[in-house]
């Protein structure tokens, strides 16, 4: 049984009890179902899991208004709802309504856990070589920008794109490379440089697919990180791109790097540097391999690239919204041109670091 979890912003929470809201989307899999009965409630470490006594015609969960509770919509059984509560002693109760013909409750304690993510494989042998984050933009649940010609999701496309630049970074030799993910999954933003982080990378590059409204706009173009967007197209993507979190319900844009301490903001300001240092020989390395946008380097507020202390760049390899560039980005020479692109950026932007230590 498949079931989808929507609800409008407003009535999303995020607190202690994380592990229900995050994972109640997963509840089932496979053909819809309908119980006349709930004969136990399962918990796992990554799921919880409703087992009804047989099958359903169909079924769906969605979020309260009220705090920490998400309904169960039983089809087949008159007025059935399942509404789970979450109390403050971590218990995940299931009532069926009072207008049901089964009323019952089912109460299973819900373990304590916070949410780590497993680091993801290092490619590359030597762990004296830098180390390259390469994050596909989006997954899961956030299809990202949408081709309107096609269907083409801008998830797919970054994913696939990733993934020739991480084979062509390890062929050289030179760097070991991670992916934050190598399957459709989603990650919050914070998520995504925090992996960086955890692995103490020396470049991260998000990969990403432009898109406008209407128009043929097209070409590849980076951003780097500033407090103000460099012009008006720039704030509206860092807008679009930092609602990211918002869409798995978990709103984390008030938890950006504290800057107010002087040592952090000295490092941040270094760090925007080396990160509009690369912006510029990605620019002159993929200028003779791929289509460009005139104004190729730009700057926006945008959560992914806010590491103090990681040179970032998001890279948008051109429009999904632009028939011709869509072909493009997501053709195999369209990735191994931007794969080249990005590998000889990576090799002079070391070679300088070492030369320069």
């Amino acid at each position: 049984m498949v079931f989808d979890w929507t609800a409008p912003a407003s009535t999303r929470h995020y607190n202690g009890v994380a592990l229900i809201f995050a994972l109640l989307a997963c509840w089932f899999a496979g053909t819809p179902a309908v119980a006349a009965t709930v004969d136990h409630v399962a918990l796992n470490s990554d799921s919880v899991v409703v087992h009804l006594d047989r099958r359903a015609v169909d079924a769906a969960t969605f979020v309260l208004a009220g705090p920490n509770l998400v309904a169960l919509d039983i089809a087949g059984i008159p007025h059935a709802r399942a509404a789970a509560r979450v109390g403050r002693d971590l218990t995940l109760e299931l009532p069926i309504g009072a207008h049901s013909p089964h009323r019952y409750e089912v109460t299973r304690a819900v373990p304590k856990t916070t949410r780590r993510l497993a680091l993801p494989v290092v490619y590359g042998d030597d762990d004296s070589r830098p180390l390259v984050v390469i994050d596909p933009g989006h997954g899961g649940m956030d299809p990202g920008a949408i081709s309107p010609t096609d269907g083409l999701r801008e998830k797919d496309v970054t994913l696939r794109i990733a993934k020739a630049i991480r084979d062509d970074l390890v062929k050289s030799g030179r760097v070991r490379v991670a992916l934050t993910r190598e399957t459709d999954r989603f990650l919050v933003l914070q998520e995504r440089y925090g992996i960086a982080r955890r692995l103490k990378a020396s470049l991260f590059i998000s990969i990403h697919c432009d898109s406008v409204g209407s128009g043929l706009a097209s070409g590849a173009s980076v951003y780097t990180l500033s407090e103000v967007a460099s012009d008006k197209e720039s704030a509206k993507l860092a807008a679009r791109e930092n609602k990211a979190d918002i869409i798995a319900g978990i709103d984390l844009g008030g938890t950006t790097t504290d800057i107010s301490s002087i040592l952090i903001d000295l490092t941040q300001r270094e760090t925007m540097n080396n990160s509009a240092s690369f912006a510029r020989l990605l620019g002159r390395e993929a200028q003779p391999l791929i289509p460009l946008k005139p104004n190729f380097h730009r700057m926006a507020s945008l959560v992914v690239l806010k590491a103090p202390d990681m040179p970032s760049i998001l890279f948008e390899t051109g429009y999904i919204s632009n028939p011709s560039d869509a072909a493009f980005i997501d053709s195999a020479d369209g990735r191994q041109r931007i794969a080249e692109s990005v590998r000889r950026a990576v090799e002079v932007h070391f070679a300088r670091r070492l030369a320069a230590n």
